[in-house]
């Protein structure tokens, strides 16, 4: 297990019970949308990497903030309606199930934009 990996670990076991099978969850959609992913810590979030950062995701009081950035926030907005986003950000309520296969497309669509980067 990587350093990252580890990390990534720590962050979700220090989260309350009831939030880190979410978690997890959101983990599992994220890695296997892009096995080749590398899992760190950044700005104090975990962060999933292949050339260049590709999402980002919190535990918040109230919701889960996850951070694809804008570009991704655009490009999915008719499928992010049920959410509240922002420039770069989506909430999703713990109450609310995880969208796997939108959270999978967004992964997937930033792996394409960092891998057509000059």
């Amino acid at each position: 297990m990587n350093e990252g990996t580890q990390l990534i670990n720590e962050y979700i076991n220090s989260c309350s019970d009831d939030i880190q099978s979410k978690l997890k969850e959101l983990r599992e959609a994220i890695l296997n949308a892009e096995p080749k992913l590398t899992e760190k810590i950044s700005w104090q979030m975990p962060t999933f990497h292949l050339n260049g950062n590709v999402i980002h995701f919190a535990a918040n009081k109230k919701h889960i903030g996850i951070y694809p950035g804008e570009q991704a926030i655009e490009k999915f907005e008719d499928r992010l309606k049920p959410y509240k986003t922002s420039k770069g950000a989506i909430q999703i309520p713990y109450d609310k199930e995880l969208d796997v296969n939108l959270i999978q497309d967004i992964v997937k669509f930033n792996v394409l934009v960092n891998n057509n980067r000059d």
